[in-house]
């Protein structure tokens, strides 16, 4: 490495500690602009400050010479994680827990230990049962039967093929608090929540719809399903009321229907698109060199796909009473398409394509 390399690269790595100590510096700031909203009884997220940034930033990188793309994407990023620290701020300072008990049942898997972390930053107490093993910093008993019923909150956050007989094992023991399941498919729980509430459990339905790597709710939709007991609902929708989620209520028997397609259709859809290229013949490395913006963009969602929990997507492919149609929708499109090529059918490809664009224009 001739000296000159070796000065160029020492000056970048100079200028590369700035931007993290900047970043920091900013970091800082943004945790006192938090405190003033929460003060000011102000919302979280401010859009339209959130334009000015970016359109500043914007400004700046044209004046400069710097491509305006790298600085929305950048400001973007920083803006993600201002609001990330601040939602986790306000959560804790505005969090219900106040020491009181919280049991999750299944806490070791991942959306178990995200609610552990969630709880926690409430100011929970939180245990967790789970015979896998313990969380750090929360207590932990094997078995949640020997818990106890003295806890102000229970997340049944098991497995879906035991989340019905917990529901239904709760309804015989006293328990004062608040419980709710987050399972990805309600049908096999409608009968054991409504026997818990008919019990006098004060117990709820939740469905997170985002995994357990989220940070900022921001976006993200939450799921209240009531069960029979609505001041349950309410107070699980509290539980949710420092964070920017979005919540959506609705009926059990609806949820189902509604996740073949959301869930369902999305799963298989990309198992189909890894599957078929596993089985193509082609290495993947080869592919990526002739990569498309598209195929990118699918790949990196089936990847994603492909490190999920096997267990889950079985269970949500073939317990969903109603995933069969969803599947059933996609075999046949997939066979109308294939058929439209072999013919050459140029006008009717044309076709799917615009009732395809007039659909999803109905999304904005």
């Amino acid at each position: 490495m001739t000296d000159r390399l070796a000065e160029l690269r020492a000056r970048l790595s100079a200028i590369d500690e700035k931007i993290i100590d900047l970043v920091a510096d900013r970091l800082a700031l943004v945790g006192e602009i938090g405190e003033c909203k929460r003060s000011e009884q102000r919302p979280t997220r401010d859009f339209a400050r959130e334009r000015q940034v970016i359109e500043q930033a914007r400004a700046r990188a044209e004046a400069r010479g710097v491509a305006m793309g790298l600085a929305d994407a950048l400001m973007r990023l920083l803006i993600q994680s201002s609001l990330a620290s601040q939602e986790q701020a306000r959560v804790r300072a505005e969090g219900q827990g106040q020491g009181q008990p919280a049991l999750v049942i299944g806490g070791q898997g991942k959306m178990g230990r995200w609610f552990t972390r969630f709880l926690e930053s409430q100011g929970y107490s939180v245990t967790v049962a789970d015979p896998a093993g313990q969380v750090a910093g929360a207590a932990w008993v094997q078995d949640w039967r020997v818990a106890g019923g003295q806890f102000a909150l229970t997340v049944v956050a098991a497995p879906l093929g035991q989340t019905a007989s917990i529901l239904d094992q709760l309804a015989g023991q006293t328990r004062y608090g608040l419980v709710f399941d987050i399972g990805s498919l309600k049908s096999p729980l409608i009968d054991s929540l409504r026997r818990l509430a008919q019990s006098g459990v004060r117990v709820t339905s939740l469905h997170p719809m985002f995994g357990p790597d989220t940070q900022l709710l921001s976006g993200r939709h939450v799921l209240f399903l009531d069960a029979g007991c609505p001041d349950a609902t309410r107070e699980a929708r509290a539980l949710f009321a420092s964070t920017m989620a979005e919540q959506i209520e609705m009926s059990l028997e609806d949820h189902d229907r509604l996740i073949a397609w959301v869930l369902g259709l999305s799963h298989a859809l990309n198992i189909a698109f890894f599957t078929a290229l596993a089985d193509s013949g082609a290495t993947l490395p080869q592919l990526a060199e002739l990569s498309s913006t598209t195929f990118d963009a699918q790949l990196d969602v089936a990847s994603r796909v492909a490190g999920e929990s096997p267990g889950l997507y079985f269970e949500i492919q073939s317990l969903n009473p109603h995933g069969p149609v969803a599947l059933e929708e996609l075999l046949s499109a997939v066979t109308r398409i294939a058929d439209i090529v072999r013919r050459g059918d140029q006008a009717a490809f044309v076709s799917l394509m615009e009732k395809g664009r007039e659909y999803l224009a109905r999304r904005r």
